[in-house]
C-alpha cells in the first residue's frame, strides 16, 4: 500500500491574516487536509479556521504533538500516513519542527520511508537573522539561555566566545516575561563592542528589529518587554 504524505505547514507568527505570509500552495494543502498532528489542538483549529478550510472544525482529526508526549506514542501517531492518508503538521507559531517537538513526527517519518514535503512559510529565526545585519554564512541557534544566574552570565560569554572563535552568529530565543531581563544580562554581560539584534513581533504590523552594540543597549529593556524575542550576537 501507498503511504500517505506528511506535509510540514507553517503557520503566521501572530494575529495576522494567513494571507499576509503563507502562499497560495500552502494554503491550499491545508484547506485539503482532514488529518493533522499539532502542537495544540486548539491553537490549530483557528489556525485552519482562518486559513479559510472548508470543513467544520469538529470534523478534523487534529492529534497532539508536544512536550507530554512519550516516545511510544510518536508510532501511533504515524498510523493515518500508513493507512495512505496524508497529514499536516503544524506548530503553535511558524515552521513546525524547528525549534518545535514536531521534529519527532518527521524523523519518525524519514524511518519508515514516510514523503516529507516541508511547505513554505514563516521562520522567526531566519526572519531575524536576515534583519540583523550579523553574519548569515555562519549561525547556531540555542533555543532558551539559562533563567537564572550565574549559569545565564556564564552561558553568554560562553556565546560571545563561540562568536568571537567561529565567526557565527549565535540565535536564541526568551519567552515575553523574561525577554527585558534577557537584554539586560546581555547588555550587562558582554563587551561592549559586541553586536546585538533584537527582533520582536517579526512579520507583524508591530514588529521591531533593531542591530546595535551591547552598550548601546543599556537602559533599553523596555523595547522588548512582554514580547517574544529571538536575539543573535555577533563579533
Amino acid at each position: 500500500m501507498t503511504t500517505g504524505t506528511l506535509y510540514l505547514i507553517p503557520v503566521p507568527l501572530g494575529p495576522i491574516a494567513p494571507e499576509a505570509c503563507l502562499p497560495p500552495d500552502t494554503l491550499a494543502v491545508a484547506r485539503r487536509l482532514d488529518t493533522f498532528v499539532a502542537e495544540r489542538a486548539k491553537t490549530a483549529r483557528a489556525h485552519l479556521k482562518a486559513m479559510g478550510h472548508p470543513r467544520p472544525m469538529q470534523e478534523l482529526a487534529i492529534a497532539e504533538l508536544n512536550e507530554h508526549t512519550k516516545t511510544g506514542e510518536i508510532v501511533a501517531l504515524l498510523a493515518p500516513l500508513k493507512a495512505g492518508h496524508d497529514v499536516g503538521l503544524m506548530s503553535e507559531a511558524g515552521c513546525p519542527a524547528v525549534a518545535d517537538p514536531g521534529a519527532e513526527l518527521v524523523r519518525a517519518a524519514h524511518r519508515e520511508n514516510i514523503p516529507v514535503v516541508p511547505l513554505i512559510g514563516p521562520s522567526s529565526i531566519l526572519l531575524a537573522l536576515m534583519g540583523s545585519g550579523l553574519g548569515g554564512q555562519r549561525f547556531c541557534f540555542h533555543g532558551y539561555l539559562p533563567a537564572k544566574e550565574p549559569e545565564r552570565a556564564q552561558k553568554i560569554r560562553e556565546l560571545e566566545k563561540a562568536a568571537r572563535r567561529d565567526r557565527a552568529t549565535q540565535l536564541f530565543i526568551e519567552t515575553p516575561y523574561r525577554s527585558a531581563a534577557l537584554l539586560e544580562a546581555l547588555a550587562a554581560t558582554l563587551a561592549p563592542d559586541v553586536l546585538v539584534s533584537v527582533g520582536a513581533d517579526l512579520s507583524l504590523p508591530s514588529q521591531y528589529l533593531k542591530t546595535g552594540s551591547a552598550k548601546n543597549w543599556r537602559g533599553k529593556s523596555d523595547a522588548v518587554k512582554d514580547r517574544l524575542v529571538v536575539f543573535g550576537i555577533g563579533a
